[in-house]
């Protein structure tokens, strides 16, 4: 358990050093940070944005562009995309090259200025299903419904006709400015880049210029700072799995952890939890909601944790302050938190991974009163865990030991010569076996009573415990 924690505790600090945590340092204050924006909108892309968006507010970059050249995607993956941009502390600016259609649309009304190249067009933001075919005509209504009133919301924020968000998304809705019809009922708005940039009443209708390169757009808004160009890791898909599993993940490290406490001497229960909660750190990094603090935080906790098992065995404090801190890390791992964010959460930002961690409490409760019942019984762990209990020590080493249970019948007393977690090895009169408790944890030392013998299974309990 003591290798478990030291190892768990240099991955960690060494971690933030890998080359995943550079695109941090890449990005100087007040350097305009690039990001492409390309293919199917989905959550992968969301993971990307999210992440290169805190870090460029960390940086104190002067502006966030985004580069896009999309068809169009997920319109829930637009929706968390456009939340993020409203949360930014930064001016944001999209560059249509060459198309915004559909959720890029959308996603293009989030930004604080839009440009666009010469031959480009955005618009058309229609809810298709999956696979790209028509939905039925009851659900694309309140799809339509849903979604443009959210819409016109994000481009009333910014500035912009809330209409145009409408005219986007709902075919059914005419599209004029004064007595000029821009779209007729019947069709979906798609502008091009000329149309865009059309001024009405001195204001132009969505793009605030035409630009053919990121360094003609920098010229053309005065944005003077270097161009950080910023490209995704190729890891957010799969964080995007592990943001979404993160229950199972944290259930995983909390059993196999259990086990490896239970049997300290059985490392690949303590290789499991280890890598359980590293990837779930991990995968939150990736998905830009938590920096390498709370995976700090979290070995902190277990240290506390180890030093009462091993060191200030019965200080309560010390263990108590050592899961606090942990599942306080857990939690907070999971908290989409932008920097300048008052450092106590809201209730919203809470609630999600509030509900992770409590799901995750209740499943490692099952599972560790499942393992508890069931574990000492099954023959596989006990061969491994009896193979790695070997009491170290000349005395104990130099007395023949036996793996065979000849010799010894239920009933018979013996003394535990090393901890039983729960196997170990026991002696009852000359002869030395493998025990094995129902589940509890024995000293050495202790006065034993065997309760069982099956096979080369010996099954022991403490006389004391028994009432004998």
């Amino acid at each position: 358990m003591k290798s478990l924690i030291i190892v768990l505790l240099s991955s960690v600090l060494s971690v933030g050093s890998c080359k995943f945590s550079s695109a941090a340092d890449v990005i100087g204050k007040g350097d305009v940070v690039v990001v492409p924006l390309s293919g199917e909108v989905s959550a992968a892309q969301t993971a990307f944005l999210r992440r290169t968006l805190k870090q460029a507010e960390t940086a104190q970059a002067s502006a966030f562009v985004i580069e896009m050249n999309t068809p169009g995607g997920a319109l829930d993956a637009a929706v968390d995309i456009l939340q993020l941009l409203l949360k930014a502390r930064i001016p944001t600016y999209t560059w249509v090259n060459t198309n915004a259609g559909s959720a890029g649309a959308l996603i293009a009304l989030g930004t604080d200025h839009v440009y666009m190249a010469p031959v480009s067009a955005i618009g058309a933001a229609a809810p298709v299903s999956s696979d790209g075919a028509d939905i039925a005509e009851t659900m694309k209504t309140k799809v339509v419904s849903y979604f443009s009133g959210y819409f016109r919301s994000a481009a009333q924020a910014k500035g912009r006709n809330p209409a145009l968000a409408e005219a986007f998304i709902n075919k059914d809705q005419e599209f004029k400015i004064g007595n000029d019809v821009l779209k007729p009922a019947g069709s979906l708005l798609t502008l091009s880049a000329q149309e865009a940039v059309r001024k009405f009443d001195g204001k132009p209708l969505l793009a605030d210029g035409i630009a053919d390169s990121i360094e003609q757009l920098k010229s053309a808004a005065k944005l003077p700072g270097a161009t950080a160009r910023i490209e995704p890791s190729g890891f957010e898909q799969v964080a995007q799995w592990i943001t979404l599993l993160a229950p199972l993940f944290l259930v995983a490290g909390i059993g196999a952890a259990y086990l490896e406490f239970k049997a300290p001497g059985f490392g690949i229960a303590g290789f499991i939890s280890l890598a359980c909660f590293a990837i779930f750190f991990f995968g939150h990094y990736i998905a830009g909601l938590t920096g390498f603090e709370s995976a700090a935080l979290f070995a902190v906790g277990a240290l506390l944790v180890a030093a009462e098992l091993f060191f200030f065995p019965g200080v309560a404090v010390v263990a108590a302050l050592g899961a606090g801190l942990m599942f306080g890390a857990l939690l907070f791992a999971m908290v989409d938190y932008f920097p300048g964010d008052p450092w106590i959460p809201s209730a919203d930002m809470l609630m999600r991974p509030a509900v992770n961690l409590a799901i995750t409490l209740v499943l490692s409760i099952l599972l560790i009163a499942f393992l508890a019942r069931y574990f000492p019984s099954l023959p596989f762990f006990r061969r491994l865990l009896l193979a790695s209990n070997s009491p170290a020590g000349p005395a104990l080493n130099a007395i023949p030991t036996t793996t065979s249970p000849t010799g010894v019948k239920p009933g018979d007393v013996g003394v535990a010569l090393s901890i039983l977690r729960p196997a170990g090895r026991a002696e009852f009169g000359s002869v030395i076996v493998d025990v094995l408790t129902e589940g509890e944890f024995l000293d050495a030392g202790t006065a034993l009573r065997i309760i069982e013998v099956t096979g080369s299974r010996v099954v022991v309990a403490s006389q004391i415990s028994r009432g004998i």
